[in-house]
């Protein structure tokens, strides 16, 4: 056997949800800069889940099935008030919340595809909820009840804030969460794969993978980006602390990637979009600043930016708190996991690597009077 640390460079799966060849990402085939400029969230999920994009019947039919199952039920509001609100993590109370929708569901242990697809469905329009309704409650307000007559990305802002947002706004959101949707095998999705692959249930499948993206190397990397940018403060102390930084060997967020060699495609989107909410919101410090540090990373360390480093900026922008920025990137995710799932159903084998063994050798046994 060969060890390969961190599973570097080794095939697990085959999959045909996603796809990184030459720096270019795909979804089923479609380029993710053709499907962020001319498609919605709900279009994407329906591709993932589906395998092709679907017609203006099929959307009409699936945004409909959304916004039916968007409410979730008042116990699990009522447990998020219970919570320690000053201090727990929104990751934590997201891992919970999902896990609990299982409890709800009648149909959580039920087999087969129709019932996956279902049962996705359900997550897929709850999951936005539970994030919106958290953020208000610890803001002391009551939750915001889902609208049917809006779009996903809308709607999601407009529980968040309790009034709609700007079309703007509602697009740059839509286009993240099509950007943030799939990325082939990383470390969330390999988790819920190998969840289900035990033939546990879709619940327990996504609330793994909320665990994985939680660690502040995978989703919790642009928060980590914007407590940098509080940081710094300033375009006139950004050289400083790069430059400090990086002579410390600090690790610079938002930097590098390792399936890309050329730069992460979505980051090149997310910039622009970066630029347009802050041109919307004549609020432009965050993006110059972020611009420098790009500059810098380049000349000094050859690294571009991945697809973390301009979300932050965007996010804040858009109102949304600092530490909820991972739970948004898992209400966008949760549609790559779930498609995941179901594909590994379809194909199951239990997923069992081996280790490398480094420890003693057949040892013997001391009798514990004489150890």
């Amino acid at each position: 056997m060969t060890m390969t640390r961190g599973l570097e460079g080794i095939v697990a799966t085959t999959s045909a949800i996603s796809s990184i060849r030459d720096d270019v990402l795909t979804y089923r085939g479609y380029r993710i800069q053709d499907l962020a400029e001319q498609t919605t969230f709900e279009e994407v999920i329906y591709l993932l889940w589906n395998g092709d994009l679907p017609t203006s019947e099929q959307l009409s039919v699936f945004r409909k099935s959304l916004a039916a199952d968007a409410a979730v039920p008042d116990e699990l509001f009522a447990m998020m008030k219970m919570f320690p609100l000053d201090q727990v993590h929104p990751m934590a109370v997201l891992r919970s919340s999902v896990s609990n929708l299982g409890i709800y569901d009648t149909d959580a242990e039920r087999a087969g595809i129709e019932a996956n697809q279902t049962k996705a469905i359900r997550l897929q329009a709850k999951v936005a909820t539970l994030v919106a309704g958290f953020s208000r409650i610890r803001q002391g307000l009551d939750p915001v009840s889902p609208d049917p007559s809006k779009h996903f990305a809308e709607n999601f802002l407009y529980m968040m804030r309790g009034k709609a947002p700007s079309d703007l706004e509602a697009r740059l959101l839509d286009r993240a969460l099509i950007l943030h949707a799939d990325h082939e095998l990383n470390a969330s999705t390999f988790t819920a794969r190998v969840c289900v692959a035990t033939l546990s249930d879709i619940y327990s499948g996504i609330t793994a993978a909320i665990g994985a993206l939680k660690g502040p190397l995978h989703g919790g990397a642009n928060e980590q980006v914007m407590h940098m940018l509080e940081e710094i403060g300033s375009i006139d102390w950004v050289d400083d602390y790069i430059y400090e930084a990086l002579a410390v060997k600090k690790k610079i967020m938002g930097f590098g990637h390792r399936v890309y060699k050329n730069g992460d495609p979505r980051a090149r989107i997310l910039k622009d979009m970066a630029r347009q909410i802050s041109e919307l919101h004549e609020d432009t410090r965050l993006y110059e600043m972020s611009l420098r540090i790009e500059q810098i990373m380049k000349e000094k360390k050859g690294l571009l930016p991945n697809t973390d480093f301009y979300s932050a900026t965007l996010y804040h922008l858009l109102g949304i708190d600092h530490d909820l920025f991972t739970p948004v990137f898992a209400v966008s995710r949760t549609s790559g996991w779930a498609a995941h799932i179901m594909e590994q159903y379809k194909d199951n084998r239990l997923i069992r690597p081996r280790a490398e063994y480094n420890g003693p050798h057949l040892r013997r046994v001391i009798p514990i009077d004489l150890r």
